[in-house]
């Protein structure tokens, strides 16, 4: 498994729209195990992105998706900031009971 934690600082006001353009892109992406946009409670320009994938190859290729590609210019203008946090090894998730 292989997994990334990422921290998106939007331009001001831009944090929802950008929450919808990933959202949009990042259904269905083969190998991805669990994608999650969380809203950071303390500041209203900041996106943090959780990722697991089966393996790093597959989050690679991720990123030729068409989705992925045509979210990119619609995305890039809302984003001041990126910072790659960490780059993770997973080992274990608890499934959620319906």
């Amino acid at each position: 498994m292989y997994g990334l934690i990422a921290k998106l600082t939007t331009h001001p006001g831009k944090r929802a729209e950008l929450v919808q353009i990933l959202s949009n892109s990042a259904a269905k992406m083969p190998g991805c195990v669990s994608y999650i946009l969380a809203e950071d409670p303390n500041d209203e320009n900041i996106l943090w992105i959780t990722e697991t994938w089966d393996n790093r190859q597959s989050h690679d290729a991720s990123l030729e998706l068409r989705a992925v590609q045509q979210a990119m210019p619609q995305a890039k203008p809302l984003i001041a900031n990126l910072e790659r946090i960490a780059e993770t090894r997973p080992v274990w998730s608890a499934q959620p009971h319906a």
